[in-house]
């Protein structure tokens, strides 16, 4: 794998882990919020990432497509958990026992799953600037 191959797949991840945050973001914005265009609590909403194909070995060797690999988004679902109820009998919302729906999102959970991201963008970003960082000493062993 060569250098830029390395930057492409760390530069895959910077995106797939940017996409992460902005969607815990929207349920920590939305962890209160008990009524929707589409009607009912908001739902959770969670990031799928999957591997981005890396071409076979023989056609690596054939040169037809250089290495890749790295992460992909594939697709951001709503989580299925039911949503929760909570005794609030004054809320616009509630219903005749003054329950109401609200998104089944835990902040504490949230704000892990946020630092995850966090930490896992610095690790890409790190091995973007060690690649960088070889690729400058490669070209400076040619002077």
């Amino acid at each position: 794998m060569d250098l830029f191959s390395a930057m492409d797949v760390s530069g895959s991840a910077l995106s797939a882990q940017r996409t992460r945050m902005n969607v815990i973001a929207d349920n920590l914005a939305n962890a209160e919020t008990s009524r929707t265009p589409a009607g009912g609590p908001y739902r959770k909403k969670e990031v799928v990432f999957g591997a981005q194909p890396v071409p076979a070995f023989a056609e690596l060797l054939r040169g037809i497509k250089a290495a890749r690999g790295g992460v992909e988004v594939l697709a951001v679902v709503e989580s299925p958990a039911p949503p929760r109820r909570v005794h609030r009998p004054g809320h616009p919302d509630a219903d005749a026992q003054g329950y109401v729906a609200l998104p089944d999102i835990n902040p504490v959970i949230e704000m892990v799953d946020m630092i995850a991201a966090t930490r896992a963008y610095e690790a890409n970003v790190t091995a973007i600037q060690a690649a960088k960082a070889m690729a400058q000493k490669a070209l400076e062993i040619g002077r």
